[in-house]
């Protein structure tokens, strides 16, 4: 039988860039968005708070744009500081590139098992499933959800009782699967 976990998000990412009034390293989303216009042109940022000192900086999530260009929908959800709105635009990788950032997942997520009746079993065919892009190693996963120490883990891969088609010693975001054999 498959059983099927699901790595959540639990709040916002924490931002990594540097902040150039205390140094600091992390920004935390502070949901809200500021939109300016220039005639018929929008400019959009998303403001974050340094973890630090408390300083505002913007990611540019929108610059130069035709108003009529922008989604209703999108520009509805900006101007109504749309907190779904912010995890997605934080996820975009292009928002990432342009921006020079990238995400500090460390206590963001969780990972949902749907009980622990897997583990008595003598083979364990497992589906690990992404509900945003959490980057994650495998073997911290495998070791959360079945209980065992990471060392364990890596002494079962390395046996051949857990097997996947994915790397499981580099992080992923991706879907993958696992057999567990006891």
């Amino acid at each position: 039988m498959l059983e099927n976990w699901v790595v959540m998000p639990t709040c916002l990412p924490l931002v990594r860039r540097r902040c150039h009034a205390c140094g600091a390293g992390h920004f935390q989303a502070s949901g809200k968005f500021r939109v300016n216009a220039h005639h018929k042109l929008l400019d959009v940022w998303l403001l974050v708070l340094c973890t630090g000192c408390g300083d505002t900086a913007k990611l540019t999530v929108v610059e130069r744009a035709n108003v009529r260009s922008i989604r209703p929908e999108l520009l509805a959800g900006l101007h109504a500081n749309d907190r779904a709105l912010t995890a997605e635009l934080l996820q975009d990788p292009a928002l990432q590139r342009r921006n020079r950032i990238s995400l500090d997942w460390s206590g963001a997520w969780r990972l949902d098992t749907g009980g622990s009746g897997h583990l008595d079993r003598e083979v364990i065919d497992i589906v690990v499933r992404f509900a945003a892009r959490i980057p994650v190693r495998p073997v911290r996963l495998i070791a959360k959800g079945c209980g065992l120490p990471r060392a364990e883990v890596e002494s079962l891969i390395t046996e051949g009782r857990l097997v996947s088609t994915a790397r499981l010693n580099t992080r992923l975001s991706d879907n993958f699967t696992f057999t567990l054999k006891r």
